[in-house]
């Protein structure tokens, strides 16, 4: 649903949003916009709701998500029916980007949820461990507010929806207006396997009902979306104190070695360029080719970029999913060919209603461009030689952005020492976007591409309060060092000191 018009309200409460097709511009139906009011009532209803889901066992809350596996795999087919409608996702990215990593995510959560979010005993160190035990308790937050994105609307309301039900919260989430009914399967999915109603809830609307979300009494916002909107989500989290994960946009940079395999480099190039129509906050947008391997990695890119299918049906590429976003993709290639880039593929919008754009290869880009500088979210290779690898590195730091990053090189050690030296979240040997994918891997940006992690292996801890708790070892009447002071009191500390800082076999003895 990637073209939304206002209409006319019914009865002058609720606004309604036309919702069109971006293949061919068809009518696909309408939205009806949720008010604050609506959206306080959802909140009202989690908050009523979420003491008995956390009273619940964490075994309990894992098998009830575990069992939303087999709910999706049963409904897959309608899940990527409803994904290719709004969208118009070619079928293999519907189940390959939605699908396949949805089910993975609910496996390993749901896996995971015993170990990292049981109370555990936590070892002391030093001169206290003879006289108390520490234990770490991991409390729910309450409500998590949770605001997803159009360009993977089911897996990227699904993955933070989970961890923070596993933590024990209940969670009121809104999908983006361009794809609504794409993140309202994440709540029919869950309800079908056992969560009740009232523990997630779906909101419809646009960015007026965010707003309400993050100003209604929640606990915490997980947002996934623009770097404007997630500012404006920060100032308002901050106003409040209140808790958030930001993922926000991109600009990241593949960086091609001399020694790289370059039939791979080439195919990745495109392929990570352009897959889901280059609308992955992850995609490869700058590409730095070292000179000496240009030539033959420009001839290679060239080819496969030419032959990539794309427009209605059975094709590799799908339109763009949002209206506003040819606008963008098609002022950055007007800027780069003003600016002396090269257009050796594509580089037009495709004739037709839909919101297809050609893919396209752009050479001789540099910073000056809007293609290098600005996240285009689009199906556009963009690539420029350097000299050597310390000018790409210099170059792919050389931005706002620093959500992740790609190395193509034979060598995984020169890999790791490159990555170490690149300003981004993280870092990817031979490949990119599947970084998301990787539940093990702490996925956040850098700079203006965001605050905290979305997974990692503190994931579902970060939708908790971890609360320590000390415990006395013995039962002592009074403490050496409580009122009132003495000498003694001075003798003791001052032998503390002394023996237990001074004394180095003792020293070890209490680290």
């Amino acid at each position: 649903m990637a073209i939304v018009r206002t209409l006319p309200s019914a009865d002058g409460d609720r606004r309604r949003l036309a919702l069109d097709s971006p293949v061919d511009r068809r009518s696909i139906g309408e939205l009806e916009v949720e008010n604050s009011a609506e959206v306080s009532a959802a909140v009202a209803r989690a908050r009523a709701a979420q003491p008995a889901w956390a009273a619940r066992s964490i075994a309990e809350r894992a098998d009830i998500l575990r069992a939303a596996v087999g709910v999706i795999v049963q409904r897959r087919a309608e899940i990527a029916a409803t994904v290719r409608e709004e969208t118009g996702k070619p079928e293999a990215e519907a189940l390959g980007v939605e699908i396949v990593p949805a089910c993975d995510f609910l496996n390993y959560w749901s896996g995971r949820a015993r170990k990292d979010l049981r109370a555990h005993k936590q070892t002391l160190h030093g001169y206290l461990r003879p006289f108390k035990k520490l234990f770490i308790h991991y409390q729910p937050l309450g409500v998590v507010g949770v605001i997803t994105p159009w360009n993977a609307p089911f897996v990227l309301s699904l993955n933070p929806v989970v961890q923070a039900l596993l933590a024990g919260n209940t969670v009121v989430f809104k999908p983006s207006e361009v794809t609504p009914r794409s993140g309202e399967w994440v709540a029919k999915v869950l309800h079908e396997a056992g969560v009740p109603e009232d523990v997630v809830q779906v909101l419809r609307g646009d960015g007026e009902t965010g707003a309400a979300l993050v100003s209604a009494e929640i606990d915490k916002v997980c947002f996934t979306g623009s770097v404007g909107t997630g500012r404006k989500i920060a100032a308002a989290c901050a106003d409040r104190l209140l808790p958030c994960t930001l993922e926000l946009g991109g600009k990241d940079a593949m960086i091609v070695c001399a020694d790289a395999d370059l039939e791979r480099a080439a195919a990745g190039a495109v392929y990570l360029s352009m897959f889901n129509t280059g609308q992955v906050c992850m995609s490869v947008e700058r590409i730095y080719v070292v000179d000496s391997v240009a030539d033959e990695f420009i001839r290679l890119v060239t080819q496969k970029a030419a032959e990539i299918t794309y427009g209605p049906g059975d094709t590799d590429m799908g339109p763009l999913f949002w209206d506003r976003q040819m606008d963008i993709v098609t002022r950055h290639i007007e800027d780069a060919k003003e600016k002396g880039a090269e257009i050796v593929v594509g580089g037009a919008p495709a004739d037709g209603d839909g919101l297809y754009f050609q893919p396209t290869l752009v050479v001789g880009a540099h910073h000056d461009m809007q293609l290098m500088t600005e996240e285009t979210f689009g199906p556009i290779a963009a690539v420029m030689r350097v000299r050597d690898e310390d000018e790409a590195i210099r170059l792919a730091n050389e931005c706002k952005y620093g959500l992740s990053g790609s190395v193509f090189t034979k060598d995984a050690a020169k890999a790791r020492r490159i990555a170490t030296q690149l300003t981004t979240g993280s870092v990817v040997h031979n490949d990119a976007a599947v970084i998301y994918g990787v539940p093990e891997a702490p996925f956040g940006g850098r700079k203006d591409s965001g605050l905290g992690h979305v997974n990692g292996t503190d994931a579902l801890r970060s939708f908790t309060h971890a609360q320590p708790v000390l415990i006395d070892r013995w039962q002592p009447k009074r403490e050496s060092i409580w009122y009132p002071y003495s000498e003694k009191t001075i003798q003791s500390l001052d032998g503390l000191i002394r023996y237990g800082f001074g004394n180095r076999l003792l020293r070890r003895l209490l680290s």
